[in-house]
């Protein structure tokens, strides 16, 4: 417990037990059109691109329509290895869903494909994937403090921030901790 009286949940579920397996690839030399269909069929954003059986970068709906449809070219005429982000930013199997969050964050990327040990690409991880979990952790937290409230305790999840502190007091008819308490009466 930190000095405030805040807690702070930390996940160190490993992403093999969240990933999606079996992402969407598709070789280098690969057109466009081709990558748009695949997409399509697996009802994704994004294709891994892949050269020698190895990721080297992703195509997203995002990099189809910025680099070829607002441009006027063929998607037919383009090769998937134009338009793919690169360098490709990957995550070992072996990292927890915190890794891969703080991750994301740091690269400025919302999906992250998660490779074994030879660099082999055996799963996905998206911001939704890490959004379901988190909101699922939150839920599960809340059901706990509620059927383990002791009296006297107003522990729990303020109904502001979204922070789990331990000194919610009830003000306006919403469980608050200290800092949006002093936040209110500024």
């Amino acid at each position: 417990m930190k000095s405030s009286d805040t807690m702070h949940l930390e996940t160190r579920v490993p992403l093999k037990e969240m990933m999606s397996s079996n992402p969407t690839t598709l070789d280098y030399n690969a057109t466009v059109a081709e990558a748009a269909r695949t997409m399509c069929r697996d009802d994704v954003g994004s294709c891994i691109i892949l050269e020698n059986g190895l990721p080297i970068g992703i195509a997203t709906e995002q990099d189809i329509n910025c680099k070829v449809v607002a441009f006027d070219r063929r998607p037919s005429e383009v090769q998937v290895s134009e338009i793919m982000s690169t360098p490709l930013i990957t995550i070992g199997s072996e990292r927890t869903v915190s890794e891969a969050a703080q991750m994301m964050v740091r690269h400025r990327v919302r999906r992250l494909p998660v490779v074994d040990e030879n660099y082999r690409v055996i799963g996905i991880v998206t911001v939704r994937d890490l959004l379901t979990v988190a909101n699922e952790i939150n839920e599960i937290m809340t059901d706990l403090v509620l059927i383990n409230r002791v009296d006297g305790y107003e522990g729990g999840i303020c109904e502001r921030c979204g922070i789990m502190a331990s000194d919610l007091v009830r003000s306006d008819g919403q469980l608050l901790c200290t800092h949006c308490r002093v936040e209110e009466h500024l």
